[in-house]
């Protein structure tokens, strides 16, 4: 992590640890930093969206970080980064965390993929068995919602399934799955395409 990044994480540290105006936890800062106060999210630092994001998501991603079947590889540099922040945090602080950010209101994303979007539409049919017609996503398949996120970040996703950046790890169940859904998207257009279709869908209510 460079220094400029790790300078900003401690003064909002700082910051929300002596400030209650906004009856934060104090360990906000530790999202706030990269994800932005309203969660979201900042391309500039690869941070995604955060803001409308399922609890249990979150929670089981945060631990995934931190048994290290998330952000291990060692070319998912956003990956490692992250790791470092959830190593951070206690099982009472994620949770402090997840009941403020269910808080934040959820905007419409910005376009930044082009893509085909019909065909994104056939491709994503593969993706709906698990994430849903409307990409709002399937609790009790682990399968978070796509509509609403980031295309840029769902894109970076995809292609590290795609590489084995992620999914590669033997307690990474529903990593694996998505690698191997990942058969569906031959190349680069493909995926693309679907992340342009996603980013068409309406944010789930």
């Amino acid at each position: 992590m460079n220094g400029f990044l790790l300078n900003t994480l401690f003064s909002l540290l700082l910051l929300f640890s002596v400030s209650d105006a906004l009856s934060a936890p104090e360990k906000l800062g530790i999202c706030v930093t990269c994800h932005g106060v309203d969660g979201r999210g900042n391309e500039a630092v690869g941070a995604p969206k955060i803001a409308g994001m399922e609890d249990w998501h979150i929670r089981d991603q945060l631990i995934g970080f931190q048994k290290q079947y998330r952000g291990a590889h060692a070319s998912d540099g956003y990956g490692r980064e992250m790791k470092a922040m959830a190593d951070f945090l206690t099982e009472n602080e994620i949770e402090e965390l997840i009941k403020w950010i269910g808080k934040w209101p959820t905007d419409i994303t910005p376009t930044t993929v082009p893509g085909n979007t019909e065909n994104g539409q056939a491709l994503y049919a593969a993706c709906a068995i698990c994430h849903g017609t409307n990409g709002q996503g399937n609790a009790a398949l682990k399968s978070p919602a796509l509509a609403g996120q980031n295309d840029w970040y769902l894109l970076r996703q995809l292609d590290n399934f795609k590489s084995g950046r992620r999914g590669t790890h033997a307690n990474d169940v529903y990593g694996q799955q998505m690698q191997s859904m990942m058969k569906t998207l031959p190349d680069d257009d493909a995926i693309r395409d679907v992340v342009s279709f996603i980013q068409s869908l309406p944010i789930p209510d």
